[in-house]
């Protein structure tokens, strides 16, 4: 039986930049935006999705990442009152919430930080931040020193491998599952947090809820050494990111298999995206348009738990600069969303629904078929079920002859409902240029999927 993550598809949102948050949070007063968020629920659930990460939401500075309160939720998009309604919605809905947990660091105006300026030595929590001495000052101008994630001194390293820190933080985490009900945590800069600390955080949480889902935030480095049984369940696949979209930009689908081949079995496990909330987006990183849809049929089919960032159902386009990540986080109101609609919006529909209810794409075993620069296919079986994945990435047409192994007289392409026959041990196949179909095999004749062009049953 999998678990609810094994088979979900996320959608990412980042409520602050999609609501038009004010950049700084500072008025007293409270607004109720969530109200906005609540009528993304409907839109993510007809997307096919099952699961959402939200955040950064408690309450900070600037940007969200600098925390002042981890259990008040960030004025400028409601109160706690607000966050509890969207998660009950969320349930009702069938989706799970996942949200961030930012521990390696807090914001200058968190209580622990600011009673170290007021206090020096004196103040209890001298030792909840890391490197804190009191014979160097900071560059902001206080009379102590301290670690800073990144260098940025507006953001202060807590010292997780404080008993104290440890404790604080674990009840955090007991307020957030008994207060909001959430399904689980993306760890922040999990690349730089301590081993021990998620060793323990997980301890902490399994028995607190089950299938409590921790996630974490990690960009270089070998994934296992996080991704095990006694630490995390998954963390964000930025190698297969990166190998995405310059595999297709560079017509080099070599990189991409190399990167699946380098990271099984672990990459079923592992949260694979396009872009997200740090990243440009993948409408302004491809080189060409048209391969949007191919690479979202890779994102959906091969091994790891899929996540659309908000906007990019639309192909909304997006490009950081070297001073703002705006542009990353555009406010799109729900009422945009039919104007928003281009093809690319039903594609992904097809693809969410079929990653959903084919369970070889939640765990099952991926087997490399045919490779070229330019051509990809591979296997998914488990289950009882094997499918085919092939793509193009050429600007022309392509003829294919996949190899099959096993009993199969027949295959049904999944996007279209198409039949095509399998012969000899081998499937013949016609690419578009800038193309993706999905082969569900069989062994004998399968009734075709009646699907309409948004990729929605009309049963």
């Amino acid at each position: 039986m999998h678990t609810w993550y094994e088979k979900a598809v996320f959608y990412h949102m980042y409520p602050l930049g999609m609501t038009g948050a004010p950049k700084r949070n500072d008025s007293p007063e409270t607004v109720h935006r969530f109200n906005e968020l609540d009528q993304w629920i409907p839109h993510i659930r007809e997307l096919g999705c099952t699961a959402i990460y939200i955040g950064p939401l408690f309450e900070s500075t600037s940007h969200g990442y600098d925390t002042r309160d981890f259990k008040i939720v960030d004025r400028r998009l409601g109160d706690n009152d607000d966050f509890i309604h969207f998660v009950s919605l969320c349930h009702e809905s069938g989706i799970r919430v996942v949200v961030d947990g930012v521990f390696n660091h807090t914001g200058r105006e968190f209580f622990a930080f600011r009673d170290i300026q007021e206090k020096k030595w004196d103040s209890p929590y001298k030792d909840w931040y890391k490197g804190v001495r009191f014979d160097w000052g900071s560059p902001m101008g206080d009379p102590f020193a301290y670690e800073a994630w990144h260098g940025i001194a507006d953001l202060p390293a807590l010292n997780v491998r404080n008993p104290e820190v440890k404790s604080f933080l674990f009840d955090i985490i007991r307020f957030w599952i008994t207060e909001f009900h959430i399904d689980g945590i993306r760890l922040d800069c999990a690349n730089v947090l301590d081993f021990s600390f998620m060793e323990e955080m997980r301890s902490f949480t399994e028995p607190l809820k089950k299938d409590f889902w921790l996630m974490g935030e990690v960009i270089h480095g070998e994934y296992s050494r996080w991704v095990n049984p006694k630490m995390l369940h998954s963390v964000t696949n930025y190698a297969l990111h990166k190998s995405l979209y310059s595999g297709c930009n560079d017509h080099n689908f070599f990189e991409i298999a190399h990167n699946v081949r380098r990271l099984e079995p672990l990459g079923r496990d592992l949260y694979t995206f396009v872009d997200n909330h740090d990243e440009d987006r993948i409408a302004s990183k491809l080189n060409i348009k048209e391969h949007l849809f191919p690479v979202h049929v890779l994102l959906f089919t091969l091994p790891g738990i899929p996540s659309v960032y908000y906007g990019s159902e639309w192909a909304v386009p997006g490009k950081r600069t070297s001073s703002c990540d705006d542009m990353l986080r555009p406010a799109i109101h729900p009422a945009e969303f039919h104007d928003l609609e281009v093809p690319l919006t039903g594609r992904i529909r097809q693809l969410a629904r079929i990653h959903r209810d084919h369970p070889a794409f939640h765990r099952g075993d991926y087997k490399e078929l045919l490779l070229t620069n330019r051509q990809y296919a591979f296997s998914r079986s488990g289950s009882g079920e094997t499918i085919i994945t092939a793509v193009n990435n050429d600007e022309n047409s392509c003829s294919l002859s996949i190899p099959v192994e096993g009993p199969y007289t027949e295959a049904c392409e999944l996007l279209s409902g198409a039949l095509f026959p399998v012969e000899n041990g081998r499937l013949a196949v016609t690419l578009n240029a800038a193309d993706g179909k999905i082969f569900l095999l069989s062994e004998k004749p399968v009734q075709p999927e009646d699907t309409d062009l948004d990729g929605q049953n009309d049963k």
